[in-house]
C-alpha cells in the first residue's frame, strides 16, 4: 500500500501472477484486457494499431473504456544482455523504475511521456516479464526521421536546438541517460511554439547532482556517438556545425 499511497492518482493492479500500477482513469480498460491476455498481446493484435519499429515493435492503441491513447512496449534486456533476446527480469523489473523516473523528470520540467501503466507477469518461480504503456505524444517523429526527411532550413535548425535544449533540461535535473540515442529523442512541432524534444526510454536514467556539467557532457557524448553512427550506417547527413549546435545548447549554463 505504501507504494500506491506515495503515487497519487495511480491504482494497484493485482491478479493471478500479475502486478502493476495504472492511472485511475485507465484502470477499468486495462483490467478488462488483463482478464484474458497480456497488455502487449492485446496491443499487437488490434487491427488499427500503429506499429513502431524497434528490437521489439511498440504499438499505439486506444485503451478500451475511454482509457486513453497509449504506446505499449514489451520490456527487453538491453546493454550487454540485449544480444540474448531475453525479456526476463528480477522483480520488480525496470518498469517500476521507468514510472518513478518519468514522474521525477516531469516534475523537474523535462519533457517525457507520462507512464499510464506498467504490468509485470510471473515467469517461473523467480523472474517476471513486463509491459509498459506511456501516454501517446501525437504527431511526433524520432530524431533519426527528422534528420532523414527534413533538409537544411530553419525548421531543421529549430529541431536541433530543441534537442540541445532537451539535453540541457536533463542536465539541470541531474539526469544521466546512458542510452541516449537518436531513436529515443522524439520531436514534435507546434506552429506557435515551434519544435519541442521529448526523451523516451527513461528506465535506465540515474540521477546525480542537479546541474552537474559531467552529466551534461556525458549525455551529449552519448547522443553524438549515435548521430555519427547513423551518418555512417544510414547515410543520414549530420554536419559538424549541426553537432556543435546541439553541444552548445546542451552544455550551456542558464543565466
Amino acid at each position: 500500500m505504501a507504494l500506491v499511497d506515495s503515487l497519487p492518482g495511480y491504482a494497484r493492479l493485482k491478479g493471478e501472477g500479475i502486478r502493476g500500477l495504472v492511472i485511475e482513469t485507465s484502470r477499468a480498460g486495462l483490467e478488462s484486457i488483463l482478464a484474458s491476455e497480456t497488455l502487449y498481446d492485446y496491443a499487437a493484435r488490434q487491427p488499427d494499431a500503429r506499429k513502431f519499429k524497434g528490437r521489439v515493435p511498440a504499438y499505439a492503441i486506444a485503451l478500451p473504456l475511454d482509457g486513453g491513447d497509449v504506446v505499449v512496449r514489451h520490456a527487453m534486456r538491453g546493454g550487454a544482455l540485449g544480444v540474448t533476446g531475453s525479456d526476463l527480469f528480477f522483480p520488480p523489473t525496470r518498469a517500476l523504475r521507468e514510472l518513478i523516473n518519468s514522474l521525477r523528470l516531469r516534475l523537474a520540467g523535462v519533457p517525457t511521456p507520462e507512464v499510464v501503466a506498467f504490468v509485470t507477469y510471473r515467469a517461473g518461480p523467480v523472474f517476471r516479464r513486463s509491459d509498459v504503456a506511456t501516454r501517446e505524444i501525437k504527431n511526433g517523429h524520432d530524431l533519426s526521421v527528422v534528420l532523414r526527411e527534413m533538409k537544411d532550413g530553419e525548421h531543421r535548425r529549430q529541431c536541433l536546438e530543441a534537442t540541445g535544449g532537451l539535453l540541457a533540461s536533463l542536465a539541470r535535473a541531474g539526469a544521466h541517460h546512458p542510452d541516449l540515442n537518436v531513436r529515443n529523442v522524439l520531436i514534435t512541432w507546434d506552429d506557435v511554439a515551434g519544435a519541442r524534444a521529448h526523451v523516451l526510454d527513461v528506465d535506465r536514467i540515474r540521477f546525480h547532482v542537479p546541474g552537474d556539467p559531467m552529466v551534461a557532457n556525458a549525455n551529449f557524448k552519448r547522443l553524438e556517438r549515435s548521430l555519427r553512427k547513423i551518418g555512417e550506417r544510414e547515410k543520414i547527413s549530420v554536419s559538424e556545425e549541426e553537432i556543435e549546435t546541439i553541444r552548445r545548447m546542451a552544455t550551456s549554463t542558464p543565466a
